[in-house]
């Protein structure tokens, strides 16, 4: 056996910035090299970021993202970590591929480079193309056909990207043939509730099956609607957990392993290729020997799990934070009604920003309650945002004597004045507006276009209902267990829910209980199950006709709503693709 350091790191990149990406794989090696790593890996395509979408498509940023990788080769043997062995994901271009109709056009390949002693030492590209929720990597990138395994300090390591990980034979199997000591795998494996428990035991699986210790690192961090947890882990050959790093944070994760050495003749590793599966091996030598690593030996941690609850908050603010900050925000706006979900978006941006940069406008309508008012004003101190308060009934009294609306025309009115307030303010201030509607609200269209689904994201757009309560009461208990102050009052959670546009006005004149809803929009939404297997389940006929059609009908309002955290199986948009105009219908 051969002990080496093995250092993982995931770090937070930013689609398209190279130079920023490469500046965090040159810092990050440094520091594992401080900390005597003879390999450190990062996330897949964690130079370009991930995902590129159409930008995969651009000869110019192909081009860019492989000098910049070049570029950095040669920067990290000039600050004199040449001699560690650098794993990073980047956007490479198939030489040998012949243009054809259905393939992308240059070539594309989602790939991994091995860097050392300031050259491109070795280069794979994924194999398994994921083409399913919220991946489309068909539509961008050509398969690679070979199985890369580079010998590192006497040790055969196999790397493989992402899917590959995920999907029957190829990689995994290969590993297997060519014996390997250590199966690497880079990801960008976005989050979903619970699949901290899925990617453990795919992980275990596949560790047993290639009868190897299996290292996964992935990134962390948002982009756009979606949110990268971390969660890298070291398992062996057995399943056994040795390592796992933390959730939502950065973190260089540093273990000592004792590997097998190199079970292929060095001649052969050098000069041959082996074909295993539907893969091509291709054995590459950085590394003969290696030294004992130095100092004391690097301990395995495996960090604290998180509750449901925790992993889907710490998920939404990691989300909403890189948006702000990757798209040049400084602060963020709401309207704060002194309902539930504005109180609970109000404590997601805190903390995510900082209670001193979250700006609350209450703005009040003939029709608001008073103790709306003063739960709103409550938030505001409880949090230590920037409150103000905008009376619209005047500007709404304006619009009704030009137009003389009434009914739904009048209170959808009331949402748009309030919906225009915010974004004056915006282009006034310069403020993120932050839509506040829920998932369950969204899915049955409870909301107003250019009212309250105005503005830049929506962080809680994927949250239904009964989870925004469950939510908020986690984040008062969090609070309180700290002994901080409790962000989020109490009669926000416990009133019942009113859009309040109209006298004595609550969600249950237009919506059913939410516990109900949500069940219903549980089965139909995210499960993709037709009326008659919801009626089977045990709901009532005539309510599953009135919830389905609501949804039915909803599509054109998502279509115009802002982005949000994806945290579910299947989120709006993202995931679940509906045309506008569509007259199936389920039918009992």
């Amino acid at each position: 056996m051969t002990r080496i350091r093995i250092a993982l790191s995931q770090i937070d990149p930013t689609v398209g910035d190279l130079d920023g990406n490469a500046e965090l794989v040159l810092g990050r090696t440094r520091r594992a090299a401080e900390r005597g790593a003879t390999l450190v890996a990062f996330p897949e395509m964690a130079l370009t970021g991930y995902p590129v979408e159409d930008l995969a498509l651009r000869s110019s940023f192909v081009e860019a993202s492989r000098l910049a990788m070049e570029h950095l080769a040669g920067r990290l043997a000039a600050e004199g970590l040449g001699e560690i062995a650098v794993v990073v994901g980047y956007l490479d271009r198939c030489e040998a591929s012949t243009p054809r109709l259905g393939r992308p056009a240059g070539a594309p390949q989602n790939a991994v480079a091995v860097l050392h002693r300031g050259r491109i030492a070795a280069r794979s590209a994924k194999h398994h193309l994921p083409n399913y929720g919220v991946f489309d990597e068909y539509r961008y990138f050509v398969p690679g056909d070979r199985l890369l395994v580079a010998r590192i300090g006497g040790v055969d390591i196999a790397i493989a990207v992402c899917e590959d990980l995920w999907q029957e034979g190829g990689p995994v199997a290969a590993a297997r043939a060519a014996r390997v000591g250590l199966l690497l795998s880079i990801n960008a494996s976005p989050y979903e509730v619970s699949k901290d428990d899925s990617r453990l035991d795919l992980v275990r699986r596949r560790a047993r099956e290639a009868d190897c210790t299996l290292a996964y690192v992935n990134a962390f961090g948002g982009q756009d609607e979606l949110v990268f947890d971390g969660d890298s882990l070291i398992v062996d050959a057995e399943g056994r957990v040795l390592s796992r790093a933390a959730r939502f944070h950065e973190e260089l994760l540093v273990a000592d392993l004792d590997l097998p050495q190199r079970t292929v003749d060095a001649r052969l590793a050098r000069t041959d290729d082996t074909v295993a599966d539907d893969l091509t091996i291709r054995h590459v030598v950085l590394t003969e020997e290696s030294a004992p690593p130095p100092g004391p030996a690097a301990e395995h941690t495996i960090a604290p799990a998180l509750s449901d609850d925790a992993e889907i908050y710490g998920a939404l603010v990691t989300g909403l934070r890189d948006y702000v900050a990757k798209n040049g925000f400084k602060s963020v706006l709401l309207g704060l009604s002194g309902g539930i979900d504005s109180a609970l978006v109000a404590a997601i941006a805190a903390d995510a920003v900082g209670g001193g940069n979250v700006y609350g406008v209450s703005m009040p309508s003939s029709y608001s309650s008073e103790h709306s008012r003063d739960d709103a004003a409550d938030t505001a101190e409880r949090i230590g945002l920037d409150y103000r308060q905008v009376p619209i009934a005047p500007m709404v009294d304006a619009y009704l004597a030009a137009l003389g609306l009434t009914g739904l025309a009048e209170e959808n009115l009331q949402a748009r004045v309030r919906g225009t307030t915010l974004m004056g303010l915006s282009n006034q201030e310069g403020h993120l507006v932050l839509a506040t509607g829920n998932k369950s609200e969204l899915a049955c269209g409870y909301s107003t276009l250019y009212g309250d689904a105005v503005g830049g994201f929506a962080p809680i757009k994927d949250v239904p209902k009964t989870a925004v309560w469950r939510l908020a009461r986690w984040r008062n208990a969090e609070a309180e267990r700290r002994g901080e102050v409790a962000p989020i009052p109490v009669n926000s959670i416990t009133k019942p829910p009113s859009a309040e546009l109209r006298p004595g006005q609550v969600d249950t004149d237009s919506l059913p209980p939410y516990d109900l809803l949500d069940a219903i929009l549980d089965d139909y939404v995210e499960r993709d199950m037709g009326r008659d297997a919801i009626v089977a389940a045990g709901f009532e006929p005539a309510l599953v006709d009135r919830i389905l059609a609501l949804v039915d009908t909803a599509e054109y309002k998502r279509r115009q709503y802002p982005p949000g955290t994806k945290i579910s199986l299947k989120a709006f948009g993202r995931d679940r693709r509906l045309p506008i105009t569509n007259h199936w219908r389920e039918s009992g």
